[in-house]
């Protein structure tokens, strides 16, 4: 049987990041093939009765993406490993340069309804064990990316020098470079936040929302769409492809007070590529690339997307937080 080919080309890639670059890609093309199947495969969304570290019901996708990702990286001679799946730090080759996080699949919920869904990552320098390697500034990041598993399955990633975006062409297996410099557009009339939490948001979210929601006759002068996947890769991807804004903001609920999503598997990748983009990720007030998590499943608030949209929601906790 013939080998297939490389899945990504690496003419844009750092040259020290392309073993993990690659073995990245070739899991994320075998994980879209495993998803592609859906009900003819495994029961994919069904509970495995396990909890991961923050919690969270186990899919079985969850379980099997998390294993493939980390035997692939052991062969790309990644040092450390940290999975939102896992309670602690992994190590896979004691003599590796580098350390990854990820989210090995974000919005697993969403697996039995055929929502796209996705696998976040970061890529920093190994340190001396494998917390001090991830638990760093977001700006210290080589590199930050997610792999949506859509309509088409989609690379998007950046290593400092602008978003690069590649979609996985099906008949050649490989991923194909669409642009190397996605940008963010500046104006937009859509949000991204759920509704259903609004009573127990703090004042610059409720006030920022309800002015939104007063349209041409409130202080935006303009009407807005709301939008809500619950899967932040394809609330990511929408976003950073035609604009608008993202919010998941602290709110009074026990186990909210500081946000919900994770600074080190999801936060601090997406920042980085949004930035990359030309737009703007904060936790509402402050930049999120300044951010550094003090544990491995910390939770930070988290809004991003069109800068200018980014900035007014800034504004809103400077006047009234």
């Amino acid at each position: 049987m013939q080998d297939k080919p490389n899945s990504l080309p690496t003419n844009l890639i750092p040259q020290a990041l392309v073993p993990v670059m690659l073995s990245i890609c070739d899991t994320a093309r075998d994980v879209a093939d495993v998803i592609a199947r859906g009900a003819l495969g495994q029961a994919l969304g069904q509970e495995v009765g396990a909890m991961n570290s923050d919690g969270d019901g186990q899919k079985a996708l969850d379980v099997l993406t998390d294993e493939m990702f980390a035997d692939a990286l052991t062969r790309a001679g990644v040092r450390f490993y940290a999975s939102e799946e896992r309670d602690d730090v992994v190590t896979l080759n004691p003599e590796g340069p580098l350390a990854v996080a990820m989210d090995p699949l974000d919005g697993s919920s969403n697996i039995d309804v055929n929502v796209s869904i996705g696998s976040i990552f970061s890529i920093f320098e190994a340190a001396e064990d494998g917390e001090a390697s991830v638990l760093r500034p977001a700006s210290e990041q080589l590199a930050g990316g997610y792999v949506i598993y859509g309509p088409q399955t989609a690379l998007v990633v950046t290593f400092g020098d602008g978003t690069q975006y590649y979609i996985l062409d099906p008949k050649t297996g490989v991923f194909t470079l669409v642009t190397d410099r996605m940008e963010i557009p500046p104006q937009a009339s859509e949000f991204a936040i759920n509704a259903s939490n609004s009573r127990h948001w703090h004042a610059p979210v409720s006030s920022y929302i309800d002015d939104c929601l007063a349209g041409t006759e409130g202080p935006h002068g303009r009407d807005f769409n709301m939008r809500w996947v619950g899967s932040l890769v394809a609330e990511t991807h929408r976003i950073i492809t035609r604009g608008g804004l993202f919010l998941y903001p602290a709110d009074d609920r026990p186990g909210y007070e500081t946000g919900r999503l994770r600074m080190v598997y999801e936060c601090a990748p997406i920042a980085f590529l949004v930035e990359q983009a030309g737009g703007k990720a904060t936790d509402g007030a402050h930049p999120l690339m300044q951010h550094q998590a003090g544990r491995l499943h910390a939770r930070v608030p988290l809004v991003f997307g069109s800068t200018q949209k980014v900035e007014r929601v800034a504004e809103y906790h400077q006047r009234l937080g």
